[in-house]
Protein backbone atom coordinates (compact mmCIF):
# COMPACT_ATOMS: atom_id res chain seq x y z
CA UNK A 1 0.00 0.00 0.00
CA UNK A 2 1.17 3.53 -0.66
CA UNK A 3 2.56 5.45 2.26
CA UNK A 4 0.85 8.50 3.74
CA UNK A 5 0.86 11.30 1.21
CA UNK A 6 1.35 9.01 -1.80
CA UNK A 7 -1.39 8.77 -4.41
CA UNK A 8 -3.15 5.55 -5.30
CA UNK A 9 -2.86 4.29 -8.85
CA UNK A 10 -6.42 4.15 -10.22
CA UNK A 11 -5.61 1.37 -12.71
CA UNK A 12 -4.17 -0.86 -9.98
CA UNK A 13 -7.06 -0.04 -7.68
CA UNK A 14 -9.60 -0.95 -10.39
CA UNK A 15 -7.82 -4.12 -11.53
CA UNK A 16 -7.56 -5.58 -8.03
CA UNK A 17 -10.99 -4.83 -6.62
CA UNK A 18 -14.21 -6.80 -6.62
CA UNK A 19 -16.61 -5.70 -9.34
CA UNK A 20 -20.18 -6.64 -8.48
CA UNK A 21 -22.20 -7.38 -11.63
CA UNK A 22 -24.22 -4.47 -12.95
CA UNK A 23 -27.43 -4.66 -14.95
CA UNK A 24 -26.90 -6.52 -18.21
CA UNK A 25 -23.41 -7.80 -17.41
CA UNK A 26 -24.33 -11.40 -16.47
CA UNK A 27 -26.06 -11.79 -19.83
CA UNK A 28 -22.91 -10.57 -21.61
CA UNK A 29 -20.78 -13.06 -19.68
CA UNK A 30 -23.15 -15.86 -20.71
CA UNK A 31 -23.00 -14.93 -24.41
CA UNK A 32 -19.20 -14.90 -24.34
CA UNK A 33 -19.07 -18.26 -22.54
CA UNK A 34 -21.52 -19.85 -24.98
CA UNK A 35 -19.60 -18.69 -28.05
CA UNK A 36 -16.32 -19.84 -26.51
CA UNK A 37 -17.89 -23.21 -25.75
CA UNK A 38 -18.89 -23.55 -29.41
CA UNK A 39 -15.30 -22.91 -30.43
CA UNK A 40 -14.02 -25.31 -27.76
CA UNK A 41 -16.18 -28.11 -29.20
CA UNK A 42 -14.96 -27.29 -32.72
CA UNK A 43 -11.34 -27.46 -31.55
CA UNK A 44 -12.09 -30.72 -29.72
CA UNK A 45 -13.61 -32.26 -32.85
CA UNK A 46 -11.18 -31.00 -35.50
CA UNK A 47 -7.79 -30.89 -33.80
CA UNK A 48 -5.70 -33.92 -32.94
CA UNK A 49 -4.80 -34.39 -29.29
CA UNK A 50 -1.54 -32.55 -28.89
CA UNK A 51 0.29 -29.93 -26.92
CA UNK A 52 -0.92 -27.37 -29.46
CA UNK A 53 -4.55 -28.35 -28.90
CA UNK A 54 -4.07 -28.03 -25.15
CA UNK A 55 -2.53 -24.59 -25.60
CA UNK A 56 -5.45 -23.57 -27.83
CA UNK A 57 -7.95 -24.63 -25.16
CA UNK A 58 -6.00 -22.85 -22.42
CA UNK A 59 -5.84 -19.68 -24.47
CA UNK A 60 -9.55 -19.87 -25.21
CA UNK A 61 -10.22 -20.04 -21.47
CA UNK A 62 -7.86 -17.10 -20.99
CA UNK A 63 -9.66 -15.11 -23.68
CA UNK A 64 -13.01 -15.67 -21.94
CA UNK A 65 -11.53 -14.59 -18.63
CA UNK A 66 -10.10 -11.37 -20.07
CA UNK A 67 -13.26 -10.61 -22.05
CA UNK A 68 -15.30 -10.95 -18.86
CA UNK A 69 -12.77 -8.81 -16.98
CA UNK A 70 -13.14 -6.10 -19.61
CA UNK A 71 -16.89 -6.06 -19.00
CA UNK A 72 -16.53 -6.08 -15.21
CA UNK A 73 -13.80 -3.45 -15.02
CA UNK A 74 -15.19 -1.00 -17.53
Amino acid sequence: MPKVGEHLNPVIENNFMYHAPKDGQPEKYEVIREKAKELAYLIEEECPNSREKSVAMTNLETAVMWANASIARN
